[in-house]
């Protein structure tokens, strides 16, 4: 697996040796009692970072995100979110399927926001026959928009629609310390008029797994309740927790490289003819790349990704992994474990298929 270069998501990095050392001696408890060390510290830690009065510690982005959202909206209540938006698309249909709840879809822009007059447009009256529109969610940075990171003064203004309207902004934030390095800022002015967050461990930060849920005490309170609901009530979570407090402590400066090599990669893609890429849209770790319509020096490229699939959607070609997002559209997605060098070798792989 050592020669096997992995651009398909930022999900799939293995702990550091120091990263392993600390859940090796990670003092543990029962989570669900409140009682494990590790737990307890990351989510203060968390809370802290985020500038919230609380955090919870849940398995995955994914109920990160459906047990937030389960808190702002009651059953029978409509949400609204990006038609790209990672809850509409990937999650499952969770908040229809276990929270009753009805999403609104609005069109994402190419930067990944959404037109402000259009979110107004789309609140509900108060009116027998419509579902109350109880919440707004966010994605920071946006996934399917080429990782776009969105800015504090566009989260402001969607903030002041939500307070307006009796409504709560969640932000889905499971790259969100890549937007605060790509806009240089701190992570806390992002999320500061939101009324909950979800950001990822096992992403950027580079942990094995798990996701932190930040907000207010009583939404936490309720958050958590929701967890246990939902079978995210784990006993020792130390093991997850220590390698999340390492995370934060020493991996930011590593999404600094990521964008680095993702810049790098793009400027290589984009020298390559009949492979499209908009170079000016890359932000963060995440790129998108085409294959033009016509190309026939890219009919190999094209025919080896159909022929080598791993995993549907996901392609394995000369050792290296990526995904194809939608035919002849691609994504490579930097993380730590991804070298300078492998980017190199990359670039090299995708000149000798295409010449």
């Amino acid at each position: 697996m050592n020669n096997i270069i992995d651009l398909r998501s930022d999900t799939v990095t293995l702990p550091s040796d120091e990263m392993r050392k600390a859940i090796a001696s990670a003092k543990l408890g029962d989570d669900v009692f409140a009682e494990d060390p590790c737990v307890n510290k990351l989510e203060q830690k968390a809370a802290l970072i985020m500038g919230k009065e609380g955090g919870l510690l849940v398995p995955s982005g994914t109920m990160g995100n459906l047990a937030s959202i389960l808190v702002h909206c009651p059953r029978g209540s409509e949400i609204i979110l990006g038609h790209k938006a990672h809850t509409f698309v990937y999650e499952a249909g969770g908040i229809s399927a276990f929270g009753g709840i009805h999403s609104r879809q609005l069109t994402n822009q190419i930067d990944g926001t959404i037109d402000i007059d259009e979110i107004k447009s789309a609140i509900r009256m108060d009116n027998d026959h419509f579902p109350k529109t109880s919440a707004i969610t966010l994605e920071n940075t946006h996934n399917l928009c080429n990782g776009s990171p969105i800015s504090t003064d566009y989260i402001k203004d969607v903030a002041q629609i939500a307070r307006d309207n009796d409504m709560k902004l969640h932000i889905d934030g499971a790259r969100i310390f890549n937007a605060a390095v790509a806009l240089s800022v701190g992570v806390r002015e992002l999320v500061k008029d939101a009324d909950s967050v979800t950001f990822c461990l096992s992403k950027g930060l580079a942990a094995p797994i798990g996701s932190v849920i930040c907000g207010s005490e009583k939404f936490i309170y309720h958050a958590r309740r929701t967890r246990k609901a939902l079978g995210g009530g784990m006993r020792q979570a130390g093991i997850i927790a220590s390698a999340g407090m390492y995370s934060l402590d020493n991996m930011l400066d590593q999404i600094k490289e990521d964008h680095k090599n993702t810049r790098r990669l793009a400027e290589g893609i984009g020298e390559i003819e009949g492979l499209s890429i908009d170079r000016e849209s890359i932000k963060s770790n995440i790129l998108y790349f085409d294959i033009e319509k016509g190309a026939k020096r890219c009919e190999q490229l094209a025919r080896q990704t159909k022929n080598i699939t791993v995993y549907p959607f996901q392609i394995a070609l000369d050792n290296i992994r990526f995904i194809e997002s939608s035919p002849d559209r691609f994504r490579l997605v930097t993380h730590y474990g991804i070298t300078g060098d492998d980017i190199e070798k990359t670039l090299e792989a995708f000149h000798k298929i295409v010449n």
